[in-house]
């Protein structure tokens, strides 16, 4: 191989690495998400773990990441050590598909239907379809589905690339001692673990590998160490994602790690041992494309069979190199934002939903303890609603940062405007805590003067917390379960509030010139009534936020502005909530 040669090569292992990579985060932004949520949902059964953890490393075409994933799931406390074991080793049976695809490259045959099977009949045609589709079609699905498609045929490019650069090498005696020597199971081994290690890809390293088949100096005796190595290789990037983890997801990494050195170990042991007995053949045959395949299949698999009755032992081996300490469940506390799932920028994207979800439920638990104190002062319900307010002020920090991170990441359009969406939303909710926060400290004062309302102002605040709180729950449910039925109705109910407090006011005004009522007691309820209406302010900003499907400010208010004006829905649930929550029957009873 010449100079230009070794150019040609490197640049078809450029192709190569970078169409799979394309390919890779293509198909898991296509999937946006949905892979990784039943993984994290469905992993109780050993078995079921084993073959989610396949098929989904079979589509995102990455046993690295779903490793890391995986390490990412248990550093945030949504999966159990026990519960990763199957999934981890499920990755290394997903990662041999790659192989196998690869492996139509060295299809060789005179039949004209039989070569449309070789990828360099049909990825020419597959990348003219991916760039129409990338370049004249106005389609985010249609887009990625381009992408995989020119992410496939440039891999399968780089593929044939290396495939040809390195048929020459055949010649070269330097080169073909070089693959004598990887025979020797240790060497093999280390070459394999080394490549691996370096390029973070046990799917890239095979494929470097059956390239290489193309020369004809690569036999199956020097192929079979240098694939058990690159199991062993493929784990550094789990080890990785686990620095700076807590104790429970470097175990995983390490179960991932201990899965491969074991498998690796003992196949080796037992087939060594066995070929000084019998003395296999096939060990000189030349390897191809195919042959690397099956290797690479059957260990994965046979590796799985063995050592999934015994993941036990894989968790007991891990926990004691990475000994359980007192303080360990701390660590796990309310942790879904993990780092690690920024690289899954979709299932990043559901887990702050998931994590916007907590808030709100925060929220309408504070809005529960501050009608409940309204009605009966009770102290630890004071403490609580404080405790509340700075979890919820802490967590949105969290969100916005990590929002933030997320917002930079190749986004689908969908997921770009739900992340604007969210960063609204926990503003409009951390305010709504601040409210209720307010209200407890005033409730508090009361207490303390040992001041207390008329029966009548007593009777008008607990209709408007009532509609307040009646407010609060169908923000959060309609949230929580993206209900526009639901968060239709909060408009309409948030305008009653803005009435209600109009009316109180004047009714504590005629109270004052009475003299029924002392200036601080209605001071009290100015304020009460006031955080309850910017309370369910807050809760038509989220309202407004979930129902148009415009992402800037203007767009919203305008939204909200011709909903109040045209729909015939908005006026009769005005018109419901008005009589509901009227003064005048309150009066009456």
């Amino acid at each position: 191989m010449d100079f230009f040669g070794l150019l040609t090569m490197i640049g078809g292992l450029a192709l190569f690495l970078y169409g799979m990579k394309t390919m890779g985060d293509a198909l898991s932004k296509m999937a946006g998400g949905r892979l990784e949520q039943v993984l994290e949902r469905m992993t109780n059964n050993p078995v079921k773990a084993v073959l989610l953890g396949a098929g989904v490393t079979a589509v995102i075409q990455s046993s690295s990441a779903t490793t890391v994933m995986v390490v990412g799931f248990v550093n945030s406390g949504i999966m159990k050590l026990s519960q990763a074991v199957g999934v981890i080793m499920g990755a290394n049976i997903g990662t041999t598909v790659t192989s196998w695809i690869l492996s139509l490259s060295g299809i060789e045959s005179g039949n004209f239907f039989v070569k449309l099977l070789k990828p360099s009949s049909f990825s020419p045609v597959l990348a003219l379809i991916g760039v129409i589709l990338v370049m004249f079609i106005k389609n985010t699905k249609k887009n990625d589905v381009g992408t995989i498609l020119i992410g496939f045929a440039v891999l399968m490019f780089g593929m044939e690339t290396m495939s040809s650069a390195v048929k020459p090498l055949a010649d070269v005696p330097e080169f073909t001692s070089l693959f004598t020597a990887f025979e020797n199971p240790l060497l093999g081994m280390i070459v394999g673990t080394l490549l691996t290690a370096v390029i973070q890809s046990s799917s890239a390293s095979v494929g470097i590998l059956q390239a290489m088949c193309a020369t004809g100096s690569v036999t199956v005796g020097a192929a079979l160490p240098v694939i058990m190595g690159q199991n062993i290789g493929t784990c550094v990037t789990a080890l990785l994602s686990g620095v700076g983890a807590n104790r429970n997801a470097r175990r995983a990494s390490l179960v991932h790690l201990y899965f491969n050195l074991i498998g690796t170990f003992v196949f080796m042991a037992v087939f060594y041992a066995l070929n000084h007995f019998i003395q296999f053949a096939f060990l000189s045959d030349t390897a191809n494309g195919a042959v690397i395949a099956v290797i690479h299949s059957l260990f994965n698999i046979a590796s799985t069979i063995v050592l999934l009755p015994a993941s036990g032992l894989l968790v007991k081996l891990a926990y004691f190199t990475i000994p359980q300490s007192e303080d360990e469940t701390l660590e796990t506390s309310g942790k879904v934002l993990d780092e690690r799932f920024l690289e899954r920028p979709a299932f990043a994207v559901a887990q702050c939903k998931n994590a916007v979800c907590d808030m709100a439920q925060l929220i309408l638990k504070a809005m529960n303890l501050c009608v409940i104190i309204h009605e009966k002062y009770d102290e630890n319900a004071v403490r609580t609603i404080m405790e509340i307010e700075q979890e919820v002020d802490a967590r949105e920090d969290e969100l916005l940062s990590y929002l933030t991170k997320l917002s930079i990441k190749p986004l689908s359009e969908r997921d770009s405007k739900t992340i604007n969406k969210f960063s609204r939303c926990i503003m409009d909710f951390e305010r709504i805590s601040d409210y209720t926060k307010g209200i407890a400290f005033a409730q508090k004062k009361l207490y303390k003067g040992k001041e207390k309302f008329s029966k009548k102002a007593a009777a008008e605040a607990r209709l408007i917390y009532e509609a307040t709180l009646e407010t609060v729950e169908y923000t959060v449910s309609g949230f929580i379960h993206e209900d526009k039925e639901m968060v239709f109705r909060i408009d309409p109910l948030a305008d009653v509030i803005s009435q209600v407090k109009k009316e109180i006011r004047k009714n504590h005004n005629k109270r004052l010139e009475k003299g029924k009522c002392s200036v601080e007691l209605g001071m009290a309820l100015t304020d009460m009534v006031t955080s309850l209406e910017r309370i369910a302010k807050h809760c038509s900003n989220i309202a407004e936020e979930q129902m148009a499907s415009e992402t800037d400010q203007h767009a919203l208010h305008q939204y909200a502005r011709n909903v109040k004006k045209k729909n015939e829905l908005y006026k009769e649930l005005l018109e419901g909530y008005t009589e509901k929550y009227s003064l005048e029957k309150l009066e009456e009873t």
